[in-house]
């Protein structure tokens, strides 16, 4: 087992086993923390929402290196409610009918068929608690509110890994389905707290005609959202651009129609186009020579 040092952060082992008195103790401690920042203001209260979610997604990206070093570095199948032959969906179905629509007209999945949902999943042997696939932040009667990204044994989407040879320009695989086909770990993305519940994986665009957000930015945090890496660290991301905050604060509660430059949210800026880029990046473990932006390079507007 190696260790990995990323920046600002203590050294990680790429593959941590986190136990069940681990996830205990942190979640006695998260519901202390809850109580104590409840009277501070609605700043307050986000703070302790996004600290939680940090820990459940941390102990999710454990469950999730866990079933690979279990199964001879083989990736668990990314698609929420997508069993495939040998294997099965890390979790069922959790979203709501429709899911691209406000809640009502469309119905929450029953409670009761969730909590099998997540029980029948993958990565439940890892996890063995209910309330880690969930931010306290999220949308209220959705108990799966992450996702894991397309380029993690995710779907593979027309206009991304299926009409693009796997191996991108860098030479190192786009869509990986081991841990050990992982180029760099502590760049590429795992779970992203998307706020609510969606089929399949995170979905984003590798080779396109006009680049965009295929699943939208989620900003329930504060204009930003939590997220994984396969090497097993966690992060709170803000997003930059302006149009990026808007397209997600007006889709919070269901996925959007997607996002790009110049729709009805606007022209995008260079801070719109780096917000996409690091969801982008992440996901594909690498940037398509097409994309408009790149870090220390020319700009959309110019600049």
């Amino acid at each position: 087992m190696s260790m990995v040092r990323t920046k600002n952060e203590e050294p990680l082992t790429t593959k941590p086993l986190i136990g069940g008195k681990d996830t205990l103790a942190a979640g006695l401690c998260m519901v202390l923390l809850l109580a104590l920042l409840g009277a501070v203001g609605t700043g307050g209260r986000e703070r302790a929402k996004r600290i939680v979610c940090m820990m459940n997604v941390r102990h999710l990206t454990g469950a999730w290196l866990n079933y690979a070093n279990d199964n001879d570095d083989r990736l668990v199948n990314a698609q929420a409610g997508g069993d495939l032959p040998g294997q099965k969906a890390w979790v069922g179905r959790c979203w709501a009918d429709p899911y691209n629509m406000p809640c009502p007209p469309a119905v929450r999945w029953p409670i009761s068929q969730q909590i099998q949902s997540i029980k029948s999943g993958a990565l439940w042997g890892h996890t063995g608690e209910t309330r880690l696939y969930a931010c306290p932040d999220g949308v209220f009667g959705e108990m799966v509110t992450s996702a894991i990204m397309d380029g993690v044994n995710g779907m593979p989407r027309a206009g991304t890994s299926t009409t693009w040879p796997n191996v991108g320009p860098d030479g190192s695989l786009l869509q990986v389905t081991k841990w050990t086909q992982i180029a760099r770990p502590a760049v590429r993305l795992v779970f992203i707290d998307q706020g609510y519940a969606t089929p399949s994986s995170f979905a984003v665009y590798w080779d396109s005609s006009s680049h965009g957000w295929w699943d939208g930015p989620p900003t329930r945090h504060n204009g930003g959202t939590v997220v994984s890496f396969a090497d097993g660290h966690v992060t709170y991301h803000k997003w930059k651009g302006r149009v990026t905050v808007l397209y997600g604060n007006q889709y919070a509660d269901y996925r959007g129609p997607g996002l790009r430059s110049g729709d009805v949210f606007g022209a995008w800026g260079p801070e719109e186009w780096e917000d996409l880029h690091f969801v982008h990046n992440g996901c594909w473990g690498q940037t398509h020579p097409s994309f408009p932006w790149q870090p220390g390079g020319s700009q959309p507007d110019g600049r």
